[in-house]
């Protein structure tokens, strides 16, 4: 006598995966990546053009070819040792060297690069840049440039809202990222 195989009751399955998939849509939580902290320009179109001289002396002109080599000043640079402290001075001039910067206001970093130019390469000059700045907001609110990092990432607090304003006074972040050229500088 050949004996039946019980049936497994299947009645409730459906209901056990929709609770299974409920659970885990409310307990999965997604990590949110900042990227990069960059004030992008309004489009074009959105701005008249204005007629603004910028003297060339209030400019810091940092380019990147395609072949990642640097040119720091129109000078062949192989190291970036020494290039934040290069900022750094360039931007806090305040008119002292004639062939320098007016003031920290006036004072733009310009950054070029090209279209063949690294990720790696872009992202290590922009972080030298800004860990120039960083430094002497830092400096300015009397504080470390970890702490002031850590400050500017939640304004909500009212401390890290006045150690961020007091290093901030009086110099902007003026970083100016141009449209990459072409390879090879076409």
């Amino acid at each position: 006598m050949a004996r039946a195989t019980p049936d497994i009751p299947n009645a409730s399955m459906a209901d056990i995966a929709f609770l299974l998939l409920t659970f885990f849509l409310v307990t999965t939580t997604m990590p949110n990546n900042k990227g990069l902290s960059i004030a992008l320009p309004p489009p074009p179109e959105a701005t008249p053009p204005e007629d603004v001289k910028i003297q060339e002396r209030n400019m810091f002109k940092i380019q990147i070819n395609s072949s990642d080599a640097l040119l720091v000043e129109g000078e062949p640079r192989e190291d970036v040792t020494g290039l934040k402290e290069e900022i750094k001075k360039f931007i806090l001039n305040n008119g002292k060297d004639p062939a320098s910067s007016d003031n920290p206001e006036k004072a733009i970093v310009s950054f070029k690069t090209d279209r063949g130019t690294s990720h790696k390469r872009f992202i290590e000059l922009l972080d030298i840049v800004q860990g120039a700045y960083y430094d002497i907001y830092a400096d300015q609110a009397g504080v470390t440039n970890a702490e002031f990092r850590e400050a500017a990432s939640d304004l909500t607090v009212p401390r890290n809202k006045a150690i961020y304003e007091k290093g901030r006074a009086g110099i902007p972040l003026n970083i100016s990222i141009a449209d990459p050229t072409k390879a090879g500088g076409n």
